[in-house]
């Protein structure tokens, strides 16, 4: 792998993971209509996903502190409060529990613990239909019409004025599936999950830090999944340096993208987003068609 390669790979990581336009339905139609292997290996796609990470952290810096801090403050409590049931019934105590959504940023890590539940899940479920759909350009061109249809939907949809305090449990678990159902290539998980929170009423700015900070635990889970093919990956000097850089350009234009995004969502404007990703997957389809014959 060389420099130019770990830079295109890098903008490619960085532009697809935020804009509504599915990072793996670009790779599978890169992969098979220019003959591209984007089989990069496990280390080098986990050092894209860090650098795209780190742009949310950067832009959410704030949101992403406190919610650590918070987060961990409801693990602590849950913990507290399950050690208080045990001794009140060990005792017969009537020890009161600790409150544990106390914050508005507690009510926004557990909105986030809800919804990667069902990620999880569904992800599980539909890992072999995602390994193998990246097979073939069918499933990846259909998934990028739906995409389409998704933002043509949303398309000039004015926000609800739900954020962290009214945004219900249910709704975090259904965008949590919808979050899951995105891992079909084709289908953009910004976009997807974007559309979903705003169809349930949530205000513009908080449905696109909702979108982007839920990621976090959804690509952290699926990247230490993948983490124990690692020890396959021969490494080199020049491929570490390699890797490097395109963490970097990963970051750096995920973080372009992110701000991109933010400014899109609150002028709800989706439409040249849905005709490209409309254009791409009927090019997949007729391509399908053409190579399948």
């Amino acid at each position: 792998m060389n420099f130019l390669y770990a830079i295109f790979m890098g903008i490619i990581q960085g532009v697809t993971e935020f804009l509504p336009v599915s990072s793996s339905g670009h790779l599978a139609i890169f992969q098979h209509i220019f003959g591209l292997n984007t089989g990069t290996g496990v280390l080098f796609e986990t050092m894209l996903h860090l650098g795209t990470l780190i742009a949310v952290c950067v832009v959410f810096w704030s949101d992403v502190k406190n919610l650590i801090i918070h987060g961990v403050g409801l693990i602590v409590d849950v913990i507290a409060n399950g050690c208080i049931w045990v001794t009140n019934k060990i005792r017969h105590q009537d020890k009161p529990m600790r409150r544990l959504i106390n914050h508005g940023y507690r009510k926004f890590a557990a909105l986030i613990i809800v919804t990667s539940v069902p990620t999880a899940v569904v992800g599980v479920v539909l890992s072999k239909l995602t390994e193998s759909a990246s097979a073939i350009l069918l499933i990846p061109g259909i998934g990028l019409l739906i995409t389409a249809i998704e933002l043509l939907l949303v398309d000039g949809r004015k926000g609800g004025i739900k954020k962290a305090k009214a945004t219900t449990y249910g709704d975090a678990a259904i965008i949590g599936v919808v979050q899951g159902v995105a891992t079909i290539p084709g289908i953009s998980r910004s976009g997807s999950t974007i559309a979903a929170c705003l169809f349930l009423g949530l205000d513009k700015s908080f449905a696109v830090k909702y979108s982007f900070l839920m990621s976090v635990p959804a690509i952290v889970g699926a990247n230490i999944l993948e983490l124990r093919h690692i020890g396959e990956d021969v490494l080199t000097g020049s491929l570490i340096a390699s890797y490097i850089v395109g963490m970097i350009v990963a970051a750096v234009v995920g973080y372009i993208c992110v701000k991109i995004m933010i400014n899109v969502v609150k002028k709800s404007k989706y439409q040249y987003f849905a005709y490209y990703c409309a254009a791409v997957g009927i090019i997949s389809l007729i391509a399908y068609f053409f190579f399948n014959k």
